[in-house]
């Protein structure tokens, strides 16, 4: 089965070599850190004390990795934290993220044999930690077989995921084997996993680590940056539109300009902060088209920004720090077939959630804030419906400020009931994570 991964990896990769030329030239994608995704990566020097890899495939990951980053490093200080990224985003943020944390930043490999062994021998790492479940069959045999322990932390497996996978069971049945733990956020992805062949004694429900964020110094530094260049008061509530996909930008606009239209309450402020980087010019010429005042983060400071009525956030990371700015935040992927994006930041923050009716990648953390009236969501809609009931359902909340407060708050309640993953995730690692005794 292996060798026939081999050949669909290989012919995949040459099917799929104009789109890859395409994108590292026009895009940027996958040219950053080409020779590291071929496993050359900077070599470590063994010193006797563990290496610790820590893998975050994007954005989303690395923003949750960062809590247990500090708790390893507080409890077994000796460790030597390395961190590796798949996507370019998610590289820029873990070099930030990171900084005083890690000894190396680099791109994970691609999932041939060779690649993934020469990075292990280079790296030498003692334990694995794969953030969610990123599944890749060589890398996780290639590590059992270099002696690394390799762990699942923070683990999740969707009901979609879980029907894909199992029409190869039996393969994935022998590639789980190799894994040493897998502690998944809820008992629904532990029994998934499960149910495709890993032994239950090494599945352990953690909980999710992104309810355990807080805004540390250099994201509440950031809030303040923003507040001041761009303003804050509560005379113009801002609504944040935050991750968005095309077409999703349409929607917001236009909703954000019938809003002005015919809203009796405050008149509303619009921040925008679309999900790929790739994609800022093309939002910000959307903007521009609207005919609104609009500063984008990218360009230098102006007395423009104080006022601006739509505000375009073409940066990567700082999405967090502008939450506390707002009073209602759209979370975006959720209008369309994508599945939804997390609605953990916003409501760390304590505010008001909008979604859309796509959110299968958060089903369980939806239903929970749902029951406990912290989220707003949209019901399910056909493309002529969404814009008339996004416009009524951003109406209707501004103009009931105790409302957006009770949202937010019960938003908040959720964050604070669900905390504690990183401490129980850290108490699963600590035998792995702790030196060795000397002989």
């Amino acid at each position: 089965m292996f060798f026939l991964y081999g050949i669909v990896l290989t012919l995949a990769s040459i099917l799929l070599l104009p789109r890859f030329v395409f994108d590292a030239i026009f895009n940027g994608k996958y040219a950053a850190g080409f020779k590291q995704r071929l496993g050359f990566v900077p070599r470590l020097v063994p010193d006797g004390r563990k290496v610790v890899w820590l893998h975050c495939v994007s954005v989303g990951e690395t923003n949750a990795a960062r809590p247990l980053a500090l708790k390893i490093k507080a409890d077994f200080p000796d460790s030597r934290l390395i961190v590796s990224t798949t996507t370019r985003t998610g590289q820029e943020l873990a070099k930030t993220a990171f900084a005083d944390l890690a000894e190396l930043v680099f791109y994970f490999p691609f999932d041939w044999k060779s690649t993934v062994r020469r990075s292990l021998k280079r790296l030498s790492p003692s334990i694995v930690l794969l953030m969610e479940t990123e599944i890749w069959f060589n890398f996780i045999r290639e590590t059992n077989h270099f002696g690394s322990v390799i762990t699942i932390v923070n683990g999740r497996l969707s009901e979609r995921s879980f029907r894909r996978y199992n029409y190869i069971k039996n393969f994935m049945h022998r590639i789980l084997a190799y894994l040493d733990l897998a502690l998944m956020q809820e008992n629904a992805d532990a029994t998934r996993l499960m149910k495709l062949g890993i032994r239950a004694i090494k599945v352990k429900v953690t909980g999710n680590l992104k309810f355990d964020h807080n805004l540390d110094e250099q994201e509440a530094s950031l809030t303040t940056e923003f507040r001041e260049r761009f303003g804050s008061t509560s005379d113009a509530p801002l609504i944040i539109a935050a991750s968005t996909h095309s077409p999703e930008e349409i929607y917001v606009l236009e909703a954000f300009k019938q809003v002005w239209k015919t809203s009796e309450a405050k008149l509303p402020r619009l921040m925008i902060a679309p999900r790929h980087p790739e994609r800022f010019a093309e939002v910000a010429a959307l903007i521009e088209k609207t005919g609104f005042s609009w500063a984008r983060r990218s360009a230098p400071s102006s007395e423009n920004d104080r006022t601006a009525e739509i505000i375009l956030l073409d940066s990567i990371g700082e999405l967090r720090a502008a939450y506390p700015l707002a009073d209602i935040v759209f979370v975006g992927g959720s209008l369309i077939p994508h599945g939804g994006q997390s609605i953990y930041e916003p409501a760390a923050a304590g505010k008001a959630i909008i979604t859309g009716s796509n959110t299968t990648n958060f089903t369980a953390a939806v239903t929970e804030f749902l029951e406990k009236d912290a989220l707003i969501q949209l019901p399910k809609l056909s493309d002529k419906e969404i814009l008339p009931k996004f416009v009524e359902t951003l109406t209707v909340l501004l103009a009931d400020e105790k409302r957006i407060a009770e949202l937010g708050m019960n938003a908040l309640t959720v964050m604070e009931h669900n905390r504690g993953a990183v401490n129980r995730t850290v108490e699963y690692l600590a035998p792995l994570l702790r030196p060795a005794e000397p002989q």
